[in-house]
Order: C-alpha cells, then sequence, then structure tokens
C-alpha cells in the first residue's frame, strides 16, 4: 500500500481546458476588474443588473461547455490506482466529476455553478432551469416558490463556505502522506490553510503552479512546468 495522497485544485487546473482564472496574467479580474462584482454577494443581492449580468456571465461563459484535460484525466488514473484519498477543489465547473473523479470523493470548497438555489426558501433547480426562464423573457428569475433572489450553488465572496466540507478537507489534509496542490495560488483563506495543515501534520508537500505561493517555502517541491504536461508526470512518478 503507497502514502495516502490528497490533493487540492484551483482555477489554474481547468485554464487549459479554456476556463481563465481570476489572478493570473490574463485572470478575468486583470481583464476586467468589474467582473468581481458578479461573483460577490453583497454586490449581487443589491443589483438585479449584476444579477443579470452574472446569469449571462455563466450562459456564456466556457465553463458550462469546457471539457476536462490531461490533468483532470491524470487525476482519476491516481484515484482508481487505489492512492486518492480525496481531491479537494477551489472550482465549481464540475470537471473533476466529468473527467470520471468518483463524486463522493470529491470536495468542493467553493461548490458548484450547475445548480440554483433559492436565498430566501432555500428551493433548489438547475442553473439549466433558470437559463430557459431567462430565455422565456425573464431577466432576473425569481424564486418560484417563495419569490426570492435566485443565485447559483457557488460560494460567491462574502459567504461562508460550507463548514462540513471544510471540515471534511482539513481531516484529509491531517491524514494525508502526500499533499499535492495544482493550480492554486493558495491565497484564498481557508483553503489556502489546508496546504499549511497538511506540512505540520507531516505530509510531504508538492505544490504545482505557475506562479509562486505563499507556501513555497513549506513545500518539498514546487513545480512550475505546464500544468497538462506536470500533473500526468506526477501522476506516473506517484503510482510507480
Amino acid at each position: 500500500m503507497g502514502e495516502v495522497i490528497t490533493v487540492m485544485t484551483g482555477a489554474g487546473i481547468s485554464t487549459e481546458s479554456g476556463i481563465p482564472d481570476y489572478r493570473g496574467p490574463q485572470g478575468l479580474w486583470r481583464q476586467d476588474p468589474d467582473h468581481e462584482k458578479l461573483v460577490t454577494i453583497g454586490y449581487y443581492l443589491a443589483d438585479p443588473e449584476i444579477r443579470r449580468r452574472s446569469w449571462e456571465y455563466r450562459r456564456a461563459g466556457p465553463a458550462r461547455t469546457a471539457e476536462p484535460n490531461a490533468a483532470h484525466r491524470a487525476l482519476v488514473e491516481l484515484e482508481r490506482a487505489g492512492r486518492l484519498d480525496r481531491l479537494i477543489t477551489q472550482n465549481v465547473d464540475g470537471l473533476h466529476q466529468k473527467a470520471g473523479s468518483d463524486p463522493a470523493r470529491v470536495l468542493e470548497l467553493h461548490g458548484n455553478m450547475f445548480g440554483v438555489v433559492c436565498v430566501g426558501c432555500g428551493a433548489r433547480s438547475t442553473l439549466d432551469e433558470a437559463l430557459a426562464r431567462i430565455d422565456a423573457g425573464e431577466k432576473d428569475p425569481a424564486c418560484e416558490r417563495c419569490g426570492g433572489i435566485l443565485k447559483t450553488t457557488t460560494v460567491m465572496f462574502g459567504e461562508n463556505l460550507p463548514e462540513d466540507v471544510i471540515a471534511e478537507a482539513a481531516e484529509a489534509a491531517e491524514r494525508a502522506e502526500v499533499f499535492v496542490t495544482i493550480g492554486t495560488s493558495l491565497q484564498v483563506m481557508p483553503a489556502a490553510s489546508l496546504a499549511a495543515l497538511a506540512a505540520r501534520s507531516g505530509a510531504r508537500l508538492i505544490i504545482v503552479n505557475a506562479e509562486p505561493t505563499p507556501y513555497d517555502d513549506l513545500a518539498d517541491e514546487v513545480v512550475r512546468d505546464p500544468i497538462g504536461e506536470a500533473v500526468p508526470r506526477l501522476v506516473r512518478r506517484l503510482i510507480a
């Protein structure tokens, strides 16, 4: 039996699937600083125009139709080799599950963009249902049960992360013998602190990211190569 491996992924693993990250050189916030409002709960709840633009972003954005890339598929191989304990992700694009990762092992810290929830009564539906209503002429579809504001089942800036998911992720970080972070700037708390938690608990820390992170000094290995090349190579080494 090999080492217990936990992986945490961020936006950088999905850029090769055509989904831009937020903070990178070509990130959404550098291209359009106003974009942050579309994913910030205060602005979203206060302004119907922000909600309209946010729905349109979900419809037109590349994440809705993106396909997994070599890095996503390599992590499926790691799981099928019996080596992956948990796959923690900061992404909302569902590409790990689309690649074949077991949904029971995927911990989505920031939720998932394909569900919709009412902030008033908690009623749930799907993104496709909301977009169909927009197609039918509703610019800002309201909850059909209570008339409340609808949003995708993503954790927006200003919202708390789901406590049960964070707790499970922390447990996975603590028991990991190898903790790999892929394509995350490790700047957003509390997700970023999981790398330090794993290292303090004795894990070998491997960071795969194009840009420096605040945790590079803690890492046993830092990989700057393109993620689509680096992750399959790393997985082959881990399961050898």
